[in-house]
């Protein structure tokens, strides 16, 4: 099993063109001379571009990797997480985007500071960039290790090449450059899987012959509805706890939100949401038909015993390079779609670690920097973290069994990140102190839980190990995909605090969210909450209100910080009455309110309704 010169030419193709894309944004248009163009591309991307963006930011090398050894292991059961996109992605379009777009942003984080103070904001940067930091390293290094050991392309050669073009072309050409070079690579990626698909379903008989003896050896799952959450997948953890999931991705993650702030209005930032939908659809059926390939053609095609890949991380590498072994390009092709998934996630990576540090930790404390310098010094960070990536592939290396953990602590950190931003958006009475506590309350739930699963290595879904124990070394797992892939063997049910630990990885953002808006309420009460005078209103989320308007009155008047009357429901006569003369609250978009149009987009102004009235409300 070893690369042609044309699968190396194939290959060598991608990074050039990829590279040519960030030379091109460097000299062509202001060529990166502002801050604004090069972190968020001038504000004026189309919702096509930046969807197919965040498409392949989601899209990483190892849900390539994984997704079909899930199928292939476990059968079709994974695939019902396409229920969890729709919410999933219709949440962050009408409750996120609006609030982040309207307050004209460029760090996610600048909203914390916003709705709290600085110190939240420093705490949820502190916590992004250790969650990213720790993440791109792996990225980069888990598919080289797997090439490595299939074809023996050389492990180093490909790490060093694939961080050093993405750094070349994410620091040259901004974040225009890396949602054009997204758009190519997912198109990249689409080609490689479906060139799999096609030849590996036309060696065994035709797709409809593959799905038969799937069917006929229990590899497609019916709809599991076991409300049990120790139950490693079910329907319910799969389309309600992904979509927590997705939140902690599409709603509140810098590289995401950073791309829909790149968008010319608000409405294109909206439908970039809508279009990625079926986007992401096509590509979860993508890998998961070929997962079903892959065990008809192992079943009809076995390979000798020294041949089969000693972890499943293999598995789809050893498939490509047998059926597409004697069609020279095609290995090079699949090749080329496996790396554009690493270098989309890695230069997204790049991108928003140079973001954040440079608006969150630099800016507030040299307020003179001139633009010149502040665009350049944001090179240099962008610069600076893909050589640090190229650091962290290396300490990735000599890890062995805690890379699996560091890999698991990008699904740990999302769902804290994504309970702080839930609790400054729709509970008016949250304040800083709550914020923070929260924050550490869930940071510590997430790693008590993911640290006591690697060591008990605990199991408990039907007959195979839970999917929250840590997998064996070499095994690349993503919270997006098989975060932990298990091994066949029937463990003893889980008992006392065993079971805590045997919590399904697909709960973890609900559970680890929950914590911290459960703390940061009861904090925030214990100690003040935060007085309705001091609130921003474009910090809380429109929807509020009705959220609100069903909750005992004394309750709601808790979480209106104190200083507003009771919801009504929407009709009342007198809810437009009491909508008047409380400073700085909230109501929802309606006729007391000023819009003005500040380039494209409607920009919303205080008008002093208090937080809990219900008005007219328009998505």
């Amino acid at each position: 099993m070893e690369f042609t010169a044309i699968d190396y030419s194939i290959f060598a193709l991608l990074l050039v063109l990829s590279s040519a894309i960030g030379l091109f944004y460097a000299l062509t248009g202001d060529r990166q001379r502002t801050v604004q163009e090069f972190l968020l591309a001038n504000r004026d991307m189309g919702c096509l571009p930046v969807a197919l963006s965040l498409l392949a930011s989601f899209q990483s090398a190892v849900a390539i990797l994984g997704v079909p050894a899930e199928i292939f292991r476990f059968g079709t059961e994974y695939w019902f997480l396409g229920c969890s996109y729709f919410l999933g992605l219709l949440i962050p379009a009408h409750i996120f985007i609006p609030v982040f777009y309207r307050l004209r942003i460029t760090s996610t984080y600048e909203y914390l500071e916003l709705r709290f103070n600085k110190t939240v904001r420093v705490f949820g940067t502190v916590t992004f960039i250790f969650q990213m930091v720790i993440y791109m390293g792996v990225v980069l290094y888990a598919p080289a290790l797997a090439l490595n050991a299939v074809t023996g392309f050389d492990l180093w050669s490909a790490v060093l090449t694939m961080g050093l073009v993405c750094t070349l072309y994410t620091t040259l050409g901004g974040l225009k450059a890396v949602i054009w070079t997204d758009v190519f690579q997912t198109l990249v990626m689409l080609a490689g899987q479906v060139a799999v698909i096609v030849v590996g379903a036309w060696r065994v008989g035709g797709m409809a012959r593959v799905w038969r003896v799937a069917e006929q050896e229990g590899k497609i799952s019916g709809i599991d509805l076991d409300p049990n959450p120790l139950e490693r997948h079910t329907f319910w953890s799969l389309a309600v706890g992904g979509i927590f999931m997705m939140l902690s991705l599409y709603g509140v993650n810098q590289a995401q939100v950073q791309r829909y702030l790149s968008a010319r209005s608000e409405r294109q930032a909206k439908l970039s949401c809508y279009a990625v939908f079926p986007c992401q659809q096509i590509v979860l059926c993508l890998s998961c038909l070929t997962g079903l390939v892959m065990f008809v053609y192992d079943r009809e095609h076995p390979l000798a015993p020294a041949q089969r890949p000693t972890s499943s991380d293999q598995l789809v590498l050893y498939f490509v390079m047998d059926v597409l072994q004697d069609l020279p390009g095609l290995p090079g092709l699949f090749v080329a779609c496996l790396f554009s998934g690493a270098l989309s996630t890695i230069s997204s990576a790049f991108n928003s670690l140079a973001t954040v540090t440079m608006e969150d930790l630099v800016r507030p404390r040299l307020p003179g920097l001139s633009e010149s310098r502040a665009t350049l010094l944001s090179k240099l960070l962008a610069l600076g973290y893909g050589l640090l990536c190229l650091g962290m592939a290396y300490v990735s290396s000599m890890l062995g069994p805690v890379l699996q953990a560091a890999i698991s602590i990008f699904g740990m950190v999302g769902g804290p990140l994504l309970g702080l931003f839930c609790l400054g958006m729709f509970f008016p009475c949250a304040n800083p102190t709550g914020a923070v506590v929260g924050l550490l309350a869930g940071l510590a739930m997430a790693f008590w839980i993911g640290i006591g699963s690697f060591v008990q290595g605990t199991a408990g879904a039907k007959g195979t190990a839970n999917s929250t124990a840590l997998p064996p070394v070499g095994n690349l797992s993503t919270v997006l995909a098989t975060t932990l892939l298990p091994s066949t063997a029937a463990p003893p049910s889980p008992t006392g605090l065993q079971r805590f630990y045997s919590l399904s990885y697909m709960w973890y953002s609900a559970h680890n969210s929950t914590t911290v808006i459960l703390v940061g309420v009861l904090v925030s009460l214990l100690t003040g909450p935060t007085p309705a005078a001091a609130l921003d209103s474009r910090t809380i989320s429109p929807v509020v209100p009705w959220l609100l308007c069903c909750l005992p009155p004394k309750i709601r008047h808790w979480l209106c910080c104190g200083g507003a009357d009771p919801a009504q429901a929407p009709g009342h006569a007198d809810s437009t009455e009491k909508s008047k003369g409380v400073p700085n609250g909230l109501a929802p978009p309606g006729p007391d309110r000023q819009e003005e149009e500040e380039e494209g987009q409607g920009y919303i102004r205080n008008s002093g309704a208090p937080i809990c009235s219900v008005q007219e409300t328009s998505f």
